[in-house]
């Protein structure tokens, strides 16, 4: 099984559409990630990422659900959250 985690985009590197890429932090945890499948996100927005790759661009409501699914079966911890 393959899982996306949320990240709120920190920072966004401007290219060619499929050089799109930018920072993402996942509970202060940095990552490059790349951008060019949601030209539409922006910095401070949350997006699922898998992989590296930015998949969809999700509201707050839906990144906070996820983060609190993630530590009712602590896996939080591998993001550096306690």
């Amino acid at each position: 099984m393959c899982l996306a985690i949320p990240g709120r985009i920190a920072s966004v590197i401007e290219g060619p559409a499929l050089e799109r890429c930018g920072t993402v932090s996942f509970g202060g945890i940095v990552k490059d990630v790349n951008l060019a499948l949601v030209p539409e996100a922006g910095v401070g927005d949350y997006v699922l990422v898998h992989v590296g790759f930015a998949l969809s661009k999700v509201d707050d409501r839906e990144a906070d659900r996820v983060f609190e699914y993630l530590r009712q079966i602590g896996d939080l911890e591998e993001l550096g959250q306690p």
